[in-house]
């Protein structure tokens, strides 16, 4: 009997693979830049064949995913503020099963609690432009997006005195929520929580 490869697995198998993409280790030679054999002359098509490499194995991945039900959810563990959750949250190279979606939309009011208990007297500011600047905005204006919200992740980084806690309020499937690939049916808004006066690092 074959083996059947766990979450983790698939993780450590798709980590390995990026890195010998990133070092040149594996290249997708059918790859043209432009498209235009007279522009390619003067283009590196390197970078686009390493990129391209881990793509395609990364969708072979998640369809060997699908095709054997494994799930694509890793939980986390965040405190902040000495208040602790642990939550699930899709691993941003492996794909979403539907079971793995309900799971985080039942996760959803407990992680809400925790961002409102967690972020009492911030200031709240929405990402916009793919996080190339950012809007200040009420508590009011993050309930409105919350309601409209399937699913949502929490992170944070920063030191206590310059801390940054980050909300992201998606809909529709998650790997295709975060980059905006599979916008409008897919996506996502970020809020970012700073401490008064601050702002979100760039």
């Amino acid at each position: 009997m074959s083996q059947t490869y766990s979450t983790a697995d698939l993780i450590k198998i798709l980590t390995d693979e990026r890195q010998a993409c990133m070092a040149g280790k594996r290249l997708n030679l059918a790859v043209s830049p432009s498209g235009s054999p007279f522009l390619d002359k003067f283009l590196q098509p390197e970078g686009l064949q390493r990129f391209t490499a881990y793509r395609n194995f990364r969708a072979a991945v998640q369809d060997y995913q699908r095709q054997h039900k494994i799930s694509g959810i890793v939980w986390q563990t965040l405190t902040i503020k000495g208040k602790y959750l642990h939550f699930p949250k899709v691993d941003e190279q492996l794909a979403a099963l539907p079971e793995d979606v309900e799971l985080l939309k039942t996760a959803k009011t407990e992680l809400f609690e925790f961002w409102h208990q967690s972020t009492a007297d911030m200031d709240f500011h929405l990402s916009l432009n793919g996080g190339k600047a950012y809007r200040l905005v009420a508590q009011a204006d993050v309930d409105r997006i919350m309601q409209r919200t399937e699913w949502a992740s929490l992170s944070q980084q920063g030191s206590p005195s310059q801390l940054e806690i980050i909300l992201q309020l998606g809909w529709g499937n998650p790997e295709d929520a975060t980059y905006r690939h599979g916008f409008p049916e897919s996506g996502s808004e970020y809020i970012h929580a700073v401490n008064p006066g601050q702002q979100p690092f760039v």
